[in-house]
């Protein structure tokens, strides 16, 4: 199968220029002006703007989770992540404590194998580190390409680990040649605050957000820094959402040391006054919670200083019968909302055509950035002879509107219900097969490839 986009604007990282592109078979085979090919289909792409496919690094799907379980699952996840132009998605797996890294892996392979749309890799979140697991890490690493290691300081008892066991991984991860990332929010000060607004009878979602103040992922994200400094460790702070954090991580530039910084699109569009809703706040309940205007600010201006690397979801979506667990107790409330589908389109609405951030940057920090920190430069990531034809053909006139009743998340309401939208995803190729056209879904599942990548050094 061969394919020949003719007149795009090809928008990557560093360029912006108009040319056609000819993908045979799976890779990028040919850039220049007035191609004259044959191929087996002609797309024209005149007055439209041509990208690299999206790399969410960030999702949560089929996961376990306060004694339920996120609402999509690889099929429903990925064919939602291929509508808004993700072509690709890093989901975490969750070490059980007490087993090994490989069993949760092939646990994990049971939901991901023969399923998913688009393709996939995975984290791994470490929540028992000890002799067994240490003994796992260059196994995980040089065998199965899995080659980022998560962690939690928060949610004791299930998946946080102390600061030992911290700082034991980093120099075991340091030493194999892969990454730890960090859930950074101070684990014992929220279960305080938690217990002591649950005894005070503040049961309402106001209270999640009241229970996780900034200072909690402050000090956590400084924490976490310093003792990544200390092992030379390649580090990645995930989800991000306040200034607060980020005063800590511009501080750890001064120290000639790296600590890459993701941020979520809701963060970045959505803030902690909808959490004034009665029980309906319960659709913004997520860990870290929504923050200030003043933290969008800041996130923003982290984006185009190179402090904020990447732009994810953390999709971790939940139906409205799940979030009223919690009805009558905060606490109970699983954490997440819907987002894989919405990122693209919201970034480059609210982002490019709003002014907050060129076009170069957003390929930055939806695609390119997230394939060299995580090792799979150039084969994904950027539009280049060779690498992989994943590509995303946006039209960025069209108007839209997102709602629970269009988009294709497996939940019953929307994060983002009646925001009006400019810039479509209008085709969407992974690995040289359109995927996505006009609203349309052209693959079927089992297609999704699990992606090995390679050693990450740090650096980008």
């Amino acid at each position: 199968m061969s394919i020949l986009i003719k007149n795009g604007r090809i928008i990557t990282a560093s360029d912006d220029y108009i040319a056609d592109i000819f993908i045979d078979g799976d890779k990028i085979t040919t850039i220049g002006k007035s191609l004259d090919i044959k191929a087996d289909q002609v797309i024209d792409a005149k007055n439209k703007i041509i990208i690299p496919g999206g790399i969410d690094p960030h999702v949560h799907l089929d996961m376990p989770f306060m004694g339920t379980s996120s609402s999509d699952n690889y099929e429903t996840g990925t064919t939602a992540a291929l509508f808004g132009g993700t072509t690709m998605v890093i989901d975490f797996i969750l070490q059980t404590q007490g087993k090994s890294l490989h069993d949760a892996l092939k646990e994990w392979q049971g939901r991901s194998n023969e399923n998913a749309l688009s393709d996939y890799s995975f984290h791994m979140a470490v929540t028992d580190f000890n002799e067994n697991t240490k003994a796992e890490i260059k196994t995980m690493i040089e065998e199965e390409g899995i080659t980022s290691f998560k962690t939690f300081m928060a949610y004791k008892g299930a998946l946080m680990i102390d600061d030992r066991q911290m700082v034991g991984l980093m120099n075991e991860v340091k030493k194999q040649g892969g990454m730890v990332t960090v859930h950074a929010t101070n684990g014992d000060m929220i279960d305080f605050l938690v217990a002591k607004n649950r005894a005070e009878g503040n049961l309402s979602p106001l209270y999640h957000y009241l229970s996780q103040p900034e200072i909690t992922e402050a000090e956590a994200t400084g924490r976490f820094a310093d003792m990544a400094y200390y092992t030379d460790c390649p580090a990645y702070v995930v989800h991000m959402t306040c200034e607060g954090a980020l005063n800590h991580i511009r501080a750890v530039g001064k120290r000639n040391q790296k600590v890459f910084v993701e941020t979520c699109i809701q963060y970045l569009v959505l803030d902690a006054s909808l959490y004034d809703k009665g029980f309906e706040s319960a659709k913004w309940v997520m860990s870290p919670p929504l923050r200030e205007k003043k933290d969008q600010e800041s996130l923003w201006a982290g984006i185009n200083q190179g402090t904020v690397q990447i732009v994810a979801t953390d999709h971790c979506p939940f139906m409205w019968e799940q979030k009223k667990m919690g009805e009558h107790d905060f606490s109970k409330i699983p954490n997440g909302h819907p987002a894989i589908e919405n990122r693209m389109e919201l970034l480059f609405s609210e982002g490019v055509n709003k002014g907050r951030i060129s076009l170069n940057k957003y390929v930055e920090i939806t695609s390119t950035n997230v394939a060299k920190i995580f090792g799979m430069f150039p084969q994904k990531g950027c539009i280049a002879v060779g690498s992989d034809a994943d590509l995303v053909i946006i039209d960025p006139q069209e108007k839209h509107t997102l709602s629970a009743k269009t988009h294709h998340m497996n939940c019953d309401y929307s994060g983002y219900e009646g925001m009006q939208l400019t810039g479509k995803c209008k085709t969407v190729i992974l690995r040289g097969k359109i995927a996505i056209d006009d609203n349309k879904l052209l693959l079927k599942k089992g297609y999704g490839k699990f992606i090995k990548r390679k050693k990450s050094n740090g650096i980008i």
